[in-house]
């Protein structure tokens, strides 16, 4: 009898375990690219609840950043997925990156999609968000002074660059409306023929680099893309900034028990009358 009640009972302290939690996965930003490259897309985003079980443990991975391109030879890398049990989300889209010849110029498929890179003979195709994800990133100009596209956020489009200013990140998500974004979209690249970097969306610091300056990265664990480096003298002043790494967060009311273990070493804090699990590293979680 004593064994079907710890079943049944699951969290400690005497209080009972949860039957449902909420939760936010958002998978690793990508990268920004080179030269006047376009902006990473934010991770994928996914938040809803889910029906938990007494003593059944819930893996947890936690995807990383996209590397930011250094040459145009590559585009910004893609994040990596994030999972919480059977919920999975995609790495966020690379950003294009300049080059001549230009097969780099595309942003990549993710989360979010990576923006398009700035050129003068060519407008590129900004990379494709997941449904349910993420959003689209921009498309360059090929007018001077050649503006590129800003990644794609959680709940926006990344801005196409126009006239002199290169495409800002989309915008992320405030989940729960506890004031943080996530998943936001990093800034296209400024360019040396006067083109304004674009910003990064809410939730990423992702900054497109200025003339002769690299992309900024997105912050740890938002999933924010990074900034598409400035066009100018090349080298690491043309860096694309990395993407942002993942995160998995679960959540619910502390009338129920603590998780009777875990591992990866979660942050637990219990405010507002809820009992929060901050993963920034893989593990698991039994209620």
């Amino acid at each position: 009898m004593s064994g079907i009640m710890l079943a049944v009972l699951g969290g400690k302290g005497g209080l009972p375990a949860p039957t449902s939690i909420d939760y936010l996965v958002v998978a690793g930003g990508g990268g920004g690219g080179y030269s006047g490259g376009g902006g990473g897309g934010g991770g994928g985003y996914k938040a809803s609840t889910f029906s938990v079980a007494a003593g059944t443990p819930y893996s947890i991975t936690v995807g990383a950043f996209g590397a930011g391109a250094t040459s145009g030879a590559s585009t910004g890398g893609n994040g990596t997925s994030s999972v919480f049990s059977s919920v999975s989300t995609t790495g966020g889209g690379g950003g294009g990156s300049y080059l001549a010849s230009s097969p780099n110029l595309n942003g990549q498929n993710g989360g979010s999609g990576g923006g398009a890179a700035a050129n003068d003979a060519a407008v590129g195709t900004a990379g494709t968000g997941v449904s349910g994800e993420g959003f689209a990133g921009g498309i360059n100009a090929i007018a001077s002074p050649y503006p590129s596209g800003g990644g794609g956020g959680a709940s926006a489009v990344g801005a196409a660059g126009t006239g002199s200013q290169s495409g800002a990140g989309g915008s992320g998500t405030n989940w729960q409306s506890l004031g943080t974004f996530y998943a936001g979209g990093g800034g296209g690249g400024g360019t040396s023929q006067g083109s304004a970097r674009g910003l990064a969306g809410s939730g990423s610091t992702g900054n497109g680099g200025a003339y002769l300056s690299a992309g900024s990265a997105g912050s740890a664990n938002t999933g924010g893309g990074g900034g598409g480096g400035g066009n100018g003298v090349l080298g690491a002043n043309s860096y694309g900034g990395n993407g942002g790494s993942g995160v998995v967060i679960i959540r619910y009311p502390n009338t129920y028990g603590t998780a009777s273990s875990t591992t990866g070493s979660p942050t637990v804090t219990n405010t507002g009358g809820y009992r929060y699990y901050t993963f920034t590293g893989s593990g698991s979680i039994t209620f």
